[in-house]
């Protein structure tokens, strides 16, 4: 049989304890937000960019965004003299523009495509909310892949950064910079 005594004593002493520690309290004290603070110091450390936060539209997300031609508000860009303007696979003339059969695999739908528009935009046209971040080639967020075999026989690129030789050849494609030049099978929102 238990003796009565000794249960008494420990539950005083561990109600004591208890009582104690919660009338002193830990000393622990909660740390305020700081987010904001993290927030605009970030803000205030890195430069201004000309284009859209990265991931804005990544998974599909409203909103433009472009980057702002040379010459600053929407203006013409000025040449130096003596200077010409660089060509780029979308600068076509349009009696040379030409149309190919180019099936988006994810849309089930397969439409044509002029060689002088990026493929982003002309599927943006068909009404589709493709993924992208920055419309420059310098980020992966549109990345496709065509199946057909390596993207540079079937479209051309206007300076895209990202993607390296053995991701061209096994079919990947970034749709902001690339230009349609063959007729092909593209699944969107596939990244290396």
């Amino acid at each position: 049989m238990l003796d009565p005594l000794p249960i008494a004593l420990a539950a005083i002493a561990t109600l004591t304890v208890v009582l104690v520690s919660t009338v002193k309290g830990t000393g622990w004290e909660p740390t305020e937000d700081i987010s904001d603070e993290i927030v605009e110091r970030r803000a205030n450390s890195l430069p201004e960019t000309g284009f859209p936060e990265p991931g804005n539209r990544a998974i599909g997300a409203g909103g433009g965004g472009g980057a702002i031609p040379a010459g600053g508000e929407g203006g013409e860009g000025e040449l130096e003299e003596g200077g010409s303007a660089s060509s780029g696979p979308g600068d076509i003339p349009e009696d040379e523009v030409e149309y190919f059969e180019v099936e988006f695999a994810k849309q089930g739908e397969t439409v044509e495509l002029a060689n002088d528009e990026p493929i982003l935009e002309q599927g943006e046209d068909q009404g589709w909310d493709l993924p992208y971040a920055c419309r420059q080639g310098q980020c992966v967020s549109c990345a496709g892949r065509i199946a057909d075999g390596p993207s540079e026989d079937f479209v051309e690129h206007d300076n895209q950064q990202m993607l390296d030789e053995n991701e061209l050849e096994d079919g990947y494609t970034l749709t902001c910079v690339a230009y349609p030049r063959d007729s092909f099978t593209i699944e969107t929102g596939e990244a290396p």
